[in-house]
């Protein structure tokens, strides 16, 4: 799955340990989702939307292969 959380991040100028901890996650976590090495639980995913303002399509965007 595609996700816009390092720009968004950055946007902020939040580290990933700033952000894993407002997300009460551990850093290896947010690295791994803005690889798209991970892909959030749903809870969590909108967890991310609602700390960003933002819709959840607005920060994650399924891949060809998530559709299929």
């Amino acid at each position: 799955m595609k996700n816009r959380l390092k720009v968004l991040r950055a946007e902020r100028d939040w580290s990933q340990e700033v952000l894993a901890q407002k997300l009460d996650v551990s850093r290896q976590t947010v690295n791994a989702i803005e690889r798209g090495k991970y892909d959030p639980s749903l809870p969590l995913a909108f967890k991310i939307a609602y700390l960003f303002e933002l819709a959840i399509e607005e920060v994650f965007e399924p891949s060809e292969e998530d559709l299929k």
